[in-house]
């Protein structure tokens, strides 16, 4: 199981390709839970030699954190991914070698929105920093730099959360 969200039948499933690009499918044309299902490649119209990465079912306002393991990320909202057709949308622009990391959700409907991020890489190094340090990019692109990396190393992922005390 990759994961499962809370939404309704208006809401939109973004999926996040190894290219970058982005394809969302509404909720309510997702076969129901009763047969075998199908898989999300008939739905959407994939280039040659790549593969749906990482998933997300949400309301048009949610805001997801966007980062690639070259250490670049921004956020935007589900609205900003909607693509009018199934070969889907240019969204994250990737480097040489790099690939996409899980977006994290920093607001969704009934959700305390984040008020931080934070980075780790695969050397093991961690940074956190305020939310409002990122830029909003609706159009997608590249970013601006989450954590300066050295030499082989790589954004292993990097996460919105709300720092408080309940």
């Amino acid at each position: 199981l990759y994961g499962t969200f809370e939404c309704r039948t208006v809401d939109t499933l973004i999926v996040l390709g190894s290219n970058g690009r982005v394809y969302s499918v509404p909720v309510a044309s997702l076969p129901g839970a009763r047969g075998d299902g199908q898989p999300i490649t008939t739905l959407i119209d994939l280039e040659a030699g790549t593969q749906p990465l990482h998933y997300f079912a949400g309301a048009l306002q949610a805001t997801l954190l966007l980062a690639s393991s070259g250490g670049y990320g921004f956020w935007a909202t589900v609205e900003n991914m909607l693509s009018r057709n199934k070969s889907g949308k240019a969204f994250l622009t990737l480097g040489e070698g790099e690939t996409a990391c899980a977006p994290s959700v920093v607001q969704n409907t009934g959700l305390e929105p984040a008020t931080h991020v934070c980075c780790a890489s695969t050397g093991g190094r961690i940074l956190t920093f305020e939310f409002s340090e990122l830029r909003q990019s609706p159009k997608g692109g590249r970013g601006l730099m989450l954590i300066s990396l050295e030499d082989k190393d790589s954004l292993a992922g990097a996460a919105a959360y709300t720092r408080s005390i309940r």
